[in-house]
């Protein structure tokens, strides 16, 4: 996520929920994207250190711990640019020209052209599975997928890979290696997907082998070629579109935003101030009150919601007083938690400099990889 100010409740309905749920099921990683800021607009620098604050702060006050997951800056994690650098050797120019996000020529800096290589080195220098995206994001991680693809046929390919892919099953044990075996046969002579699929679980699974035998038994599964980069998937979670006070989504540019650290009262003078359209008294399709809360009901509530929308013809008071009641009564708990590290900063730096050393140490072993794939392993 961009450092560019304070989040708001798009964000946390859209992603930071998602992610306090992920945090207990997977290993995660949460980067706090400056260099991706810096591509985008490059007048920030000024109050990037302010922005990285604010984001880190509502991270934490949403409930992102740095317990369950590995929360860090960008930039603090070096390894971030050199293997952008690396992958760059073997990204054709015309894969960024065609991405959705490429900028017209009069605002193209290598940077922008660039940024989709960088979102890439993000997710493959964690060897990550799974990339929790909204759908304007799928493109960036087929991308990704592709680029990791593309290094692994280029550079996977070691000196008897064979044999040590073969090696590699002894040391499964009997059991596992023949069932490895079989699935692997099921998928190069019958194209099994399903058999594929239950023999990179059973990998994961294991223990007892090292992480360079596991990636050359993947590779095994499906070619010639050693697994240096697996190829992520995106996640898709159910998460709510929030649309913004003027009924746009919302967003920190378009000034119709409820941010994550809104008092009670600028909730109140915020939702007071939404206009009502005349003649559309008792339309709840054109309500932007009536947008609001019915992203925040259910099915059975919005039908009743809608109902007293239509039956109050245009008095929206008691609606916007439910909506900013609903709304403030989401917001406290997490300026309640927010309130302990925003009276800290040094307690936030101290977790996002715990964190780029954990995240260190995953990138390093990536980059030892793809060096000596590359050749770079000179010492």
């Amino acid at each position: 996520m961009r450092p560019t100010g304070p989040l708001h409740l798009g964000h946390y309905h859209g992603v930071l929920k998602s992610w306090t749920q992920l945090q207990h099921s997977y290993q995660c990683f949460f980067c706090i994207a400056d260099l991706h800021a810096l591509s985008v607009d490059q007048q920030v620098g000024a109050r990037l250190g302010d922005a990285v604050l604010d984001v880190a702060l509502d991270w934490l006050a949403a409930g992102v711990s740095p317990s369950s997951a590995t929360l860090f800056v960008q930039s603090q994690v070096p390894e971030h640019a050199e293997l952008h650098l690396l992958l760059s050797m073997a990204c054709p120019l015309d894969w960024l020209q065609r991405l959705p996000s490429c900028p017209p020529n009069d605002a193209l800096t290598y940077g922008r052209l660039g940024y989709p290589l960088l979102q890439a080195a993000d997710i493959l220098l964690y060897r990550a599975g799974l990339v929790p995206v909204g759908g304007d994001q799928l493109a960036h991680v087929a991308f990704a997928r592709e680029l990791a693809q593309r290094f692994n046929q280029h550079y996977g390919c070691e000196p008897d890979f064979e044999a040590k892919a073969e090696a590699a099953i002894l040391k499964l044990g009997k059991k596992t290696g023949a069932l490895y075996r079989r699935l692997r046969s099921a998928y190069q002579l019958e194209g099994d997907d399903e058999a594929l699929n239950t023999a990179r679980a059973l990998l994961k699974e294991q223990q007892t082998i090292t992480l360079g035998d596991r990636e050359r038994l993947f590779g095994y599964l499906e070619g010639g070629a050693r697994v240096l980069l697996p190829e992520p998937q995106a996640l898709i979670g159910d998460t709510l579109r929030l649309p913004g006070l003027d009924g746009l989504p919302m967003s920190r540019s378009a000034d119709n935003a409820i941010f994550l650290s809104d008092s009670p009262a600028v909730v109140e003078e915020k939702i007071q101030r939404i206009a009502v359209v005349a003649d559309a008294t008792g339309e709840a399709e054109t309500c932007r009150v009536w947008q609001l809360r019915q992203a925040y009901a259910g099915a059975v509530n919005g039908e009743q919601i809608e109902s007293g929308c239509r039956a109050a013809g245009g008095d929206c008071q008691t609606c916007k007083a439910a909506l900013i009641e609903t709304i403030n009564a989401e917001l406290a708990p997490l300026q309640a938690r927010g309130a302990e590290y925003r009276d800290n900063p040094l307690l936030v730096q101290r977790i996002l400099a715990d964190g780029a050393e954990r995240a260190r140490s995953e990138a390093r072993d990536t980059l030892v990889d793809v060096r000596q794939a590359l050749g770079l392993n000179y010492r």
